[in-house]
């Protein structure tokens, strides 16, 4: 009966995350930690709006979520609280559960992006284009911001004034903008052929490819930066670090 009475349940929100990085890695980390009551399960749902349901049918369990693409914005509209820093980058990717029930929105993409970057940064890293303008590109301008690393969105129909299209990359801009930031699921596994249409070929060695994606562990946006001798790294360790960050909030 106690074993019943103490389950706490984890789950990260998300569309078509059949596989997930977040069910993986804390279900390694109950058991791990011999944590036998604590489930992490996917609510993977068509629409935002089935969320208040999947939450009512797990009330008396459920203690905290992640949420991933493409829901890291429209969530705000179902939270109770959201944190500051959350509030100033636009985007929630993780929540709490709180003892009265109340939902409060954080961003742990902060805290994971900016201490997996920082290790690789150097002096000439002063301008940046970030690939993409979703809720995980929205934690990546808030912290190169953070840096003093002036920063321009890249997507296909720029809407802001911070926003240029992939049509506008030049030479001149990518020997400006010595950080590159792949936000976009263009190369995830299985499709791992695809890449953004960025001109690769002026990449140089003093550029500094990031990929969110961790699956495949090298993109081919990554490869071919490797080939002309950029520092790459992929988005394995900024997840981990988000992850924890999220443990440790729901735990606080």
């Amino acid at each position: 009966m106690e074993e019943k009475e103490n389950k706490q349940l984890f789950a990260l929100v998300g569309r078509n995350i059949a596989y997930s990085f977040s069910r993986d890695y804390f279900s390694k980390k109950f058991e791990k930690l011999n944590l036998r009551n604590h489930q992490y399960i996917n609510f993977d749902i068509e629409s935002i709006a089935d969320l208040p349901k999947k939450i009512k049918e797990n009330k008396t369990t459920l203690k905290g979520m992640n949420v991933t693409i493409p829901y890291k914005l429209e969530v705000f509209n179902y939270l109770d609280k959201i944190d500051r820093k959350a509030l100033k980058v636009g985007a929630v990717n993780t929540i709490k559960i709180t003892k009265k029930g109340k939902l409060k929105g954080y961003n742990t993409d902060v805290y994971g992006f900016k201490h997996s970057l920082l290790p690789l940064l150097k002096k000439h890293h002063k301008k940046a284009l970030i690939l993409g303008t979703g809720g995980a590109a929205k934690a990546v301008g808030y912290v190169l911001k953070k840096l003093d690393i002036k920063y321009k969105f890249v997507s296909r129909n720029p809407s802001s004034k911070k926003g240029i299209s992939y049509k506008e990359l030049s030479e001149e801009l990518l020997q400006k903008h010595t950080v590159i930031i792949n936000c976009t699921p263009l190369g995830t596994s299985p499709n791992i052929e695809r890449c953004p249409d960025i001109p690769y070929q002026f990449l140089r060695s003093n550029h500094l490819l990031y990929d969110l994606i961790y699956n495949p562990e090298v993109t081919t946006f990554l490869q071919k930066g490797i080939e002309k001798g950029a520092t790459t790294k992929n988005g394995l360790e900024m997840l981990e670090l988000q992850a924890e960050k999220a443990w440790e909030i729901w735990n606080s």
